[in-house]
C-alpha cells in the first residue's frame, strides 16, 4: 500500500489508501505528537564486524523550532586507515516537519569541508555554500526547491513520527541542496538483540527513487514497535561499504 501526505487525515489518525495520484510531500506531525527532545540515542558503527566507531543523534526544542544535531566519530583501526570527524545540525519546523536549515562539518579522510543550506520557502529556493577548509575554495548554489522537504537525518525522525503499518509504502522529499523522492517501506516484524537489549520491531527499507541521491544507497532501519519508534538498529550502504548502527543507550 503506498501512503502519501496526501493521504493522511489532516494532523489525525492513521493513513488510508485513496485512487488516483496523490503528491509527494511531507506529512506534519499529528496533534501532541511527543517529539523525542532531549532523548540522546547512541550508537556503536561497525563496518566488515570491525568496530568502526561512534553515532551520536538528538533532538532538542530550539524556540520554536525544533534541532537536530549528529555526530559521528572514527576509532580503533578504522581511524587509522579513514579517519571521520563529522558533525550536522538542521533545524525543522515542528508544526510542519520542514526542514529550514542545515549545517555539516566534514572530516572525512583527506576531505575536510563546511556546508551550510538554508530552505527558503517562500522563494521556492535552497542556497548552499561550501567551503573546502583545507584549500580555502568556495562555492555557492541555488537550487529550485517545489515545496516542504525534511533532510538526511531529520529524516529519520520524521519516519519514526509515521504510523509505521506492516505494509505500508510511503514517499516523501529530502533536501541536501538539491531534491530527492524517498521511497521508504515497512517490510517485516523482527526481534532485534542489540547493546541496549532486545527490541521488537519493525524494519524500514528506505532508497532514493529519484533526484542526485538515486542509486548511491540505501537504508534499513529498525523501530521499535513500542509507541516511541526508537531507531535500535540501522544498515546503511554507501559505494565504498556498508554500516551497522547498533543502539547502545539511550541517554536523557
Amino acid at each position: 500500500m503506498l501512503v502519501t501526505a496526501a493521504m493522511l487525515p489532516a494532523q489525525q489518525g492513521p493513513p488510508t489508501a485513496t485512487i488516483g495520484p496523490a503528491p509527494v510531500q511531507i506529512a506534519p506531525p499529528r496533534p501532541n505528537y511527543p517529539f523525542p527532545d532531549g532523548r540522546r540515542y547512541v550508537y556503536s558503527a561497525e563496518w566488515h564486524l570491525i568496530t568502526a566507531g561512534t553515532g551520536v543523534v538528538r533532538m532538542d526544542a530550539a524556540g520554536n523550532e525544533r534541532k537536530v544535531t549528529a555526530t559521528a566519530e572514527s576509532s580503533g583501526v578504522v581511524n587509522v586507515i579513514f579517519p571521520v570527524h563529522d558533525r550536522f545540525e538542521s533545524r525543522f519546523d515542528p508544526r510542519t516537519f520542514c526542514s529550514l536549515s542545515i549545517f555539516k562539518h566534514s572530516e572525512e579522510g583527506s576531505h575536510k569541508r563546511e556546508t551550510s543550506i538554508h530552505l527558503d520557502y517562500s522563494r521556492k529556493k535552497s542556497t548552499l555554500d561550501e567551503k573546502n577548509l583545507k584549500t580555502g575554495e568556495t562555492k555557492h548554489v541555488e537550487n529550485d526547491l517545489a515545496g516542504c522537504a525534511t533532510d538526511v537525518i531529520t529524516g529519520f525522525y520524521y519516519l519514526q513520527s509515521l504510523p509505521l503499518q506492516l505494509g505500508a509504502s510511503y514517499e516523501f522529499p529530502i533536501s541536501d541542496g538539491k531534491t530527492t523522492i524517498v521511497r521508504a517501506t515497512v517490510d517485516k516484524r523482527e526481534q532485534i538483540r542489540v547493546p541496549a537489549g532486545i527490541f521488537p520491531a519493525v524494519l524500514v527499507t528506505a532508497e532514493a527513487i529519484s533526484g542526485p541521491l538515486q542509486s548511491k544507497g540505501k537504508v534499513w532501519v529498525w523501530y521499535s514497535e513500542d509507541p516511541s519508534h526508537t531507531p535500535v538498529q540501522m544498515r546503511v550502504k554507501l559505494g565504498w561499504g556498508t554500516l551497522l548502527f547498533r543502539l547502545q543507550r539511550i541517554e536523557k
